[in-house]
C-alpha cells in the first residue's frame, strides 16, 4: 500500500481502529468534525469515543456524496476538522473539500473503507488528507485488517506507539477460528443451509444490529459514555458491532492470508470495475460523469427498498451496507443536523447497495421483477422519517423516545483550529469527582437534556477532557 499511494502506511487491525488514532492525532476533543449523515453507525461512534461532535453535512441524492455547495457558512464556522466517507466507494468532493480545510487550518481525514480503489482527477483517493484509513475487508474480502496513511511520515511513530497501546492480546481459538472461517462458509452456501443458519443466530440473540437496519442506540447508556471520552472503551459496545476483534493484535495467519490477498489487489478492482459499469448502466443507477470507479457496491435507486432486499434474499443473494435512516434522524441528540436534510432520507430509503461482483444475477432478478426505479427526487415531496418528525415510535429495545426532547446537544468547548497533535503534560486528577480519570477537569463541562432517556427527567453532567496529548484512560495491551 505505501508503493501504491506514495505514502506512509499503518497496519491496523480495523479500519474503525485507524480512524479512532487518526481523531485522537490530528482534532482536540472538544472538536467540530464536519460529515455525512449516510454513513456507518460504527463510525460515527468512533467519533464520539474521540471526543468529537458530528456535524452532519448535506448530501447528493443520486449517490450520498457531500454536497459541498449546499453546506452554508454557518456550519463552516468554527469546524475542526473535515472528515470524508465516500459512501460506497463514490468519492466526496475531495479537492474541494481539500482547499476549504487549507484555507481554515483544519485537517481533512479520508475514510476510504469503501473506496480503495477510487481515483479523482487522476488520484487516488485516500492521498488528498492529513490521513486516510482503508479496510481490508471490504474489497479484498480479507475479514480482517486495515490501513492508516498519513501524509507526514514522522507522525508515524506516534500513531505506532498509540496503535500498540489500544491493541488486545490474540488466542490461538481466534486465529483458528479466522482460518477455518471461509471453508464454513463455502460449506454452508454449498449445502445451501445460508437462511438456516442466519434463522439460528438470531434465535440465539447473537444478531447484534436487532430488526432494524441501525444498530441499538442505547442513548442512556450513550450519554453515560460520553462522561469518559476521549476513550474507546466506554464505547466498545458500539464500536465492536460486526467484528469484535477490531482492536486484535493480528496472528502469523491473519497478515499471511492479508498480504496474499494484496497482491490480488488489482485483479479485484478490474472485476469490480466491470461489475460497476454493468449496473450502473441499468434503470435504477445514476451514473456519474467520468471513468467508472471500482465500487464496493452500487447503490440502485429503487421504489420500495426493503421488498427488493427480500427479493434479492429470496434468490440467495446477500444484501448489506445499509445506512437507513441518516445519523442526525437515527442519533438525533448527538449531532448538529444538516440544515438540508431531504437529500439524505431519500437516498437512505431508495438506496440498495448492489455487489458488482453479482452484477449479472442481480440484474437478472431485478428484470424479472420488474422492480420499479425510484420516483424523481424532490425536497418537497419527501416523507420524513418517522424518527424526523417528533412522533413517538415504538423501538425494539421497548423505550419509546420522542426525538423533539433531544433539544440540546453538549455544548463542547471550542477547540482551536491547528491541524496537529497538542503536546502539553496530563492534567491533575480532579479529586472533587470521585472516580473520574485523570486528564478530565470539573470547569470544562457539557450539559444534555435526558428526558425520556431516563424514569425522571433530570440533566446530566458530562465531562470534558482537558488536553489530548496522551490518550487518558485508554489500556496498555
Amino acid at each position: 500500500m505505501r508503493a501504491r499511494l506514495g505514502r506512509e502506511c499503518l497496519y491496523v487491525p480495523s479500519c474503525r481502529l485507524g480512524m479512532y488514532l487518526a481523531l485522537r492525532h490530528w482534532v482536540k476533543p472538544g472538536g467540530r468534525v464536519l460529515m455525512a449523515p449516510v454513513n456507518d453507525d460504527v463510525i460515527f461512534f468512533v467519533v464520539l469515543a474521540a471526543g468529537l461532535r458530528p456535524v452532519m453535512a448535506p448530501v447528493h441524492h443520486e449517490d450520498g456524496s457531500i454536497d459541498m455547495a449546499a453546506i452554508p457558512d454557518s456550519t463552516w464556522e468554527g469546524l475542526s476538522a473535515v472528515l470524508t466517507v465516500n459512501i460506497y466507494g463514490n468519492p466526496d468532493p475531495v479537492m474541494e473539500l481539500r482547499s476549504r480545510c487549507h484555507l481554515m487550518g483544519i485537517p481533512l481525514i479520508e475514510d476510504c473503507a469503501h473506496a480503495i480503489g477510487t481515483s479523482v482527477g487522476g488520484r487516488l483517493v485516500g492521498t488528498f488528507g492529513e490521513a486516510s484509513t482503508y479496510s481490508l475487508g471490504k474489497h479484498l474480502g480479507a475479514r480482517t485488517g486495515g490501513i492508516l496513511s498519513i501524509a507526514d511520515p514522522s507522525q508515524r511513530r506516534a500513531l505506532e506507539a498509540a496503535r500498540d497501546e489500544l491493541l488486545s492480546s490474540g488466542s490461538f481459538l481466534s486465529e483458528l477460528a479466522y482460518g477455518i472461517r471461509p471453508y464454513l462458509e463455502t460449506a454452508v452456501r454449498g449445502l445451501r443451509l445460508t437462511s438456516l443458519a442466519w434463522a439460528v443466530v438470531r434465535m440465539l440473540g447473537m444478531e447484534e444490529r436487532g430488526p432494524e437496519i441501525r444498530m441499538p442506540l442505547r442513548a442512556a447508556r450513550l450519554v453515560e459514555a460520553l462522561n469518559h471520552t476521549p476513550s474507546l472503551l466506554p464505547f466498545n459496545d458500539w464500536v465492536k458491532v460486526d467484528m469484535h476483534d477490531y482492536r486484535m493484535r493480528p496472528g502469523p495467519l491473519r497478515l499471511r492470508r492479508t498480504e496474499r490477498m494484496l497482491a490480488e489487489l488489482d485483479t479485484l478492482l478490474r472485476a469490480y470495475r466491470e461489475g460497476t459499469a454493468k449496473l450502473l448502466a441499468s434503470r435504477w443507477a445514476i451514473s456519474r460523469p467520468g471513468p467508472v470507479q471500482p465500487l464496493f457496491q452500487v447503490p440502485l435507486l429503487v421504489e420500495d427498498r426493503e421488498g427488493t432486499r427480500e427479493l434479492l434474499h429470496r434468490n440467495r443473494i446477500n444484501t448489506g451496507y445499509l445506512y437507513d435512516p441518516p445519523l442526525d434522524v437515527y442519533a438525533a441528540a448527538f449531532t448538529e443536523h444538516s440544515r438540508t436534510p431531504e437529500a439524505a432520507e431519500w437516498f437512505g430509503r431508495h438506496a440498495m447497495p448492489a455487489d458488482p461482483l453479482k452484477a449479472d444475477r442481480i440484474l437478472k432478478v431485478l428484470d424479472k421483477a420488474g422492480v420499479a426505479p425510484a420516483p424523481p427526487f424532490s425536497p418537497r415531496q419527501v416523507t420524513r422519517h418517522p424518527l424526523s418528525t417528533g412522533r413517538k415510535v415504538r423501538r425494539p429495545s421497548s423505550r419509546t423516545l420522542t426525538t423533539e426532547a433531544f433539544s440540546t446537544f453538549p455544548t463542547f468547548p471550542e477547540a482551536p483550529a491547528a491541524p496537529g497533535p497538542v503536546s502539553v503534560p496530563a492534567d491533575p486528577p480532579d479529586t472533587s469527582a470521585p472516580g473520574v480519570p485523570p486528564g478530565y477537569h470539573e470547569q470544562s463541562t457539557m450539559q444534555l437534556r435526558a428526558a425520556d432517556l431516563f424514569p425522571e427527567d433530570h440533566t446530566v453532567q458530562i465531562r470534558t477532557p482537558a488536553a489530548p496529548g496522551h490518550f487518558p484512560g485508554e489500556p496498555r495491551a
